[in-house]
């Protein structure tokens, strides 16, 4: 018999051709993680985070951390409230003028130990306290907020960009000594999102142009390839990623680039079943060391044709990987912020106004964690049919994950008959497979749990089998 080992499992494939891929191929994988390298690890879980003050969507979450270094401050804003909660540990409570428009998203930017917020309905506000905002004079109703060259640059309800006196949040006066200004980015659509990439200024637009500022240039990126939606867009060493209805791109000032091969049949495919139109435009995403999350709700690949509901999108930047996540309650915002104690921490909050901080425990806020994930074994032979005899796995002694094989002659879904072969808590595990799997030109392994206890950690997979003569 022959050997075909894997101690090299990456994330999640289905757009490209399994056949010709590597043996070992992750088709479907919900709720892991691409960790160790060349592994796959159940993800952790979460926890309730402070508590809930209305039942409104949470929107926007966002902290700040004052120049003295030491005060804190988190914000969410749901319903008509912006409420912060000081040291990110006490009780959300509204802040002064702190009302805004109902269901509003809201931006921020820091300048001069000065928070600015807007919610592109209401006035832009400041505050040097963080708990009581003032209407900063002169400056307009705005979309989106970031810092550059030293301003406040305020995105403008049309295609008008707003900045700031040099030096100061507050001073929007166009008048010497003052020197506040605007510029116009032209073409069709209206300004969505601006973000900075390799010290430059990018104003995207809601038809997904892009153009460059540097302070005295507009560049027209001559591109339809950026965010669709402004909440989802995150950042991991001055690149920038996002969504639309193309896949995922990333950028560090220049075009766009398209990451998500591996996944494209999750945002379009022939079936109708990847992302929902309506999502694109709204999606929350954020990034917490590494990972880009983005919240895709329901969504079925037609490769597999397993359904994966509340789905979140995770980007794996270290390992450029990509896996799914099935949480028990739906991100509607997402925010990552180092803590009063230093630890880097990432918080979501969902549709019913409560927050909850990830990657820790062993259960989504009591409620078990399921985890499945499938590999396709063809032994570079996807013609020729197999006698397959033994598996052998490797995970952690403990563990509640367990193993199912299904043999077939095609790719189809509805060829798969699962066969249940054992539990995998020895940490090395080895198994004949059954008489019914044990012939098929491809072999399909599946390892699921949805136990609370231990997770799983997947180290590598043996199989042996024969090759069957013509």
């Amino acid at each position: 018999m022959a050997d075909l080992s894997f101690n090299r499992i990456e994330g999640v494939t289905t757009y490209l051709n399994s056949l010709t891929e590597k043996d070992g191929n992750v088709i479907h994988c919900v709720n892991v993680d691409t960790y160790p390298f060349g592994g796959m690890t159940k993800r952790l879980g979460y926890s309730t985070y402070l508590g809930t003050p209305d039942n409104g969507t949470v929107n926007t979450l966002f902290s700040w951390t004052k120049n003295d270094g030491t005060s804190l401050f988190t914000y969410r804003a749901s319903g008509s409230s912006l409420y912060y909660s000081a040291q990110g540990t006490g009780a959300w409570t509204i802040c002064g003028n702190g009302t805004i428009g109902n269901g509003a998203h809201v931006s921020y930017g820091t300048l001069d130990n000065t928070l600015v917020v807007a919610d592109g309905v209401g006035s832009t506000r400041h505050t040097t306290n963080g708990t009581a905002f003032t209407d900063t004079t002169l400056a307009p109703v705005a979309v989106d907020i970031s810092e550059y060259q030293n301003r406040i640059y305020a995105a403008g309800t049309a295609s008008s960009l707003f900045y700031s006196t040099t030096g100061t949040a507050t001073d929007w006066s166009p008048t010497s000594p003052s020197d506040s200004s605007s510029l116009f980015i032209p073409g069709g659509g209206k300004l969505l999102k601006i973000f900075k990439g390799s010290d430059r200024l990018l104003a995207t637009k809601n038809n997904l142009a892009m153009y460059r500022w540097d302070g005295g240039d507009l560049v027209d990126l001559a591109t339809h390839l950026g965010p669709s939606s402004p909440y989802a867009i995150g950042e991991v060493e001055d690149f920038r990623f996002w969504i639309n209805r193309l896949g995922v791109f990333t950028s560090n000032g220049g075009k766009p680039q398209l990451i998500s091969n591996a996944v494209q049949n999750q945002f379009y495919n022939d079936d109708g079943t990847g992302i929902a139109g309506s999502v694109f435009d709204t999606a929350a995403g954020g990034v917490h060391q590494y990972n880009y999350y983005v919240s895709i709700g329901t969504v079925t690949d037609n490769l597999v044709g397993e359904q994966i509901s509340n789905a979140v999108l995770v980007y794996d930047y270290k390992h450029n990987d990509f896996v799914n996540y099935r949480f028990a309650n739906f991100p509607t915002a997402y925010h990552s912020y180092k803590d009063a104690n230093g630890v880097q921490q990432l918080i979501f909050g969902d549709a019913t106004g409560q927050c909850y901080t990830a990657n820790s425990g062993n259960s989504d806020n009591g409620v078990p964690i399921e985890t499945s994930m499938q590999m396709v074994v063809h032994a570079n032979t996807p013609f020729l049919s197999k006698e397959w005899g033994y598996i052998e796995v490797m995970t952690n002694p403990g563990c509640e994950a367990k193993l199912q094989v299904a043999s077939a002659d095609t790719f189809q879904a509805a060829s798969k008959k699962w066969v249940e072969i054992g539990n995998l808590t020895n940490g090395f595990s080895q198994f004949r497979i059954p008489a019914e799997s044990a012939r098929g030109r491809l072999l399909f392994i599946r390892i699921y749990d949805s136990g609370s206890t231990k997770p799983f950690t997947l180290y590598g997979i043996n199989l042996t089998y024969n090759l069957i003569a013509r």
